[in-house]
């Protein structure tokens, strides 16, 4: 803690008010992110990239952040994760190539269309969380055909290409996809987002991005605790509350990152 400590005041360059202000966007957002399974780059990626953090590096820090979150959260919820291990060996054998694939071509392909795709697909899980009432109130175990088993798979591959290459909203994604191929309730899929997701998938995803630049290591470490202690307390509060907070704290998140990845695409086409 001392080390931490020493290494954040050693190499700080910019306001003591605006340290204060990352790490309190990292808690907040991350607290957010462990309730409903992802939406953290709503608020931390943007803040670094206010705070003049490059693209690719704000992503790469942001990656390792969110690796904090899974950690947190796979802490607080581990219990849950012992009946789902091999969904999760699925999971990160056929997610991992995508997340590859997608940092690799992150340097070649159009922000502003990924942006667009993926906002308007978190508007649509918004509404479609809000009018399903009953969706991941409860949880069972549904048996996959084989057809199942291929698309879910596939699925899984794509995702993992947009978590390699823009990150945000993506955990999202495989919350509502484990709840509607497995029949889980949200705090299993959640659980299981971040065990995959947020560790092994983010982890792979920062390492392969910060080849293309340095992160910057003060503000790293500011993100890495806020993101840890946001996760952990996030899971603590879906622990306690149950699926009703969790599915309304998904709803709202979805619509919130959706609307933010739209305006983003509008923006970078002006």
């Amino acid at each position: 803690m001392l080390y931490l400590l020493t290494t954040i005041i050693s190499s700080l360059d910019f306001s003591f008010y605006k340290s204060i202000s990352i790490f309190l966007i990292s808690f907040f957002s991350n607290t957010f992110s462990a309730i409903s399974g992802g939406g953290a780059g709503l608020l931390q990626l943007p803040a670094l990239i206010l705070s003049g953090v490059p693209y690719y590096q704000a992503l790469a820090s942001h990656k390792l952040a969110t690796v904090a979150l899974g950690l947190g959260g796979s802490l607080r919820n581990r219990k849950s994760l012992k009946n789902d291990i091999k969904i999760a060996c699925q999971i990160l054998i056929f997610g991992l190539p995508g997340v590859t694939f997608g940092a690799f071509i992150v340097e070649f392909i159009s922000e502003q269309y990924l942006y667009l795709f993926l906002g308007i697909i978190s508007i649509l899980l918004a509404f479609y969380s809000f009018f399903k009432s009953d969706l991941g109130l409860s949880s069972g175990n549904k048996e996959l055909n084989l057809i199942h088993k291929i698309r879910f798979l596939i699925f899984i591959f794509l995702i993992g290409i947009m978590n390699g290459s823009i990150s945000s909203g993506t955990g999202l994604l495989i919350t509502i996809l484990l709840i509607k191929t497995f029949g889980m309730d949200f705090l299993r899929a959640i659980s299981l987002t971040f065990f995959t997701v947020g560790i092994f998938w983010n982890f792979t995803g920062a390492i392969l991005l910060s080849k293309i630049g340095s992160v910057p290591s003060n503000i790293l470490i500011l993100l890495i605790i806020g993101s840890f202690t946001g996760g952990y307390f996030g899971a603590h509060l879906s622990k306690l509350k149950g699926n009703i907070l969790i599915k309304k704290t998904f709803t709202a998140v979805c619509l919130f990152v959706g609307i933010s990845l739209l305006v983003k695409s509008i923006m970078s086409f002006l």
